[in-house]
């Protein structure tokens, strides 16, 4: 009753079977991997101090910037330059801008400065003065922004001395030197009272440091691959029933096209 499984149609549809379950299981178990490996990353952050109660450090000591790094104070020694106001920010549910200032430092390259935010729209709200001569700073290192951080404009067309997105990559062709591929947000307002009326802006946990979505769709992929599986199993089970049953129906003579 079952010799039609070594037809040669049988054969081509066995060989699926064999191929396409050992293959979803691999599947499933990487994706299970990837999420359990995520879930460890966030244990470890969660462990760790926090970054922004470590020791202040240079700023050349902390780059590149990692999920360790991010979020420590740094430190950098150097003049204000170009400023550039960044539209579409919220803080505390309300929409404003941030105020950014390069720091030119004594390497050449300028660090990319959050100085505050400040409520409203760039032109509308007056922006206090950066601090005039050599300055010391001191903030929250931050990664580059990029097209998948909240809050970013890829939109283009913003006025002359407006950013959309906070990063070497934009910055590199609006001034004439070298960026950080990074930038820090300051925890407080400036000493002598010229950012006072700016708030600070909280520094962002990294990415990849936490329970983000797509540790869920690694979950979520997990059950896909392990519910293929299965459903190629069954499928091949059903196949052969329905086959079998029509041969036995034939050896009784009770198939239409028995003769």
């Amino acid at each position: 009753m079952y010799r039609f499984l070594l037809t040669p149609r049988w054969w081509g549809i066995n060989l699926f079977v064999v191929l396409a379950i050992p293959f979803c299981v691999f599947m499933g178990t990487w994706q299970l991997g990837r999420f359990e490996d995520r879930v460890q990353t966030h244990e470890e952050a969660e462990e760790r101090p926090d970054p922004g109660s470590r020791s202040p450090a240079p700023l050349d000591e902390l780059l590149p910037v990692s999920t360790e790094t991010s979020g420590r104070p740094a430190v950098a020694k150097g003049t204000y330059a170009d400023q550039f106001l960044v539209p579409g920010r919220k803080l505390d549910d309300r929409n404003g801008f941030y105020v950014l200032d390069l720091l030119r430092t004594d390497s050449g390259k300028a660090l990319p400065v959050v100085r505050g935010w400040l409520a409203g729209s760039p032109g509308g709200t007056e922006v206090p003065p950066a601090p005039a001569g050599e300055v010391t700073v001191t903030g929250d290192l931050q990664a580059s922004e990029n097209s998948g951080t909240s809050g970013v404009d890829l939109g283009g067309g913003l006025p002359e001395g407006q950013l959309g997105m906070i990063s070497a990559a934009s910055l590199v062709n609006l001034v004439p030197y070298d960026v950080y591929d990074a930038w820090v947000t300051l925890p407080e307002p400036e000493a002598g009272g010229t950012g006072g009326a700016m708030k600070p802006v909280p520094a962002a946990a990294a990415q990849g440091s936490g329970l983000d979505l797509k540790a869920f769709q690694n979950l979520g992929y997990t059950g896909e691959w392990f519910v293929f599986a299965g459903f190629v199993l069954f499928m091949w089970f059903r196949l052969v029933r329905r086959e079998a049953e029509a041969a036995r129906d034939i050896q009784l003579g009770l198939a239409a096209d028995a003769d």
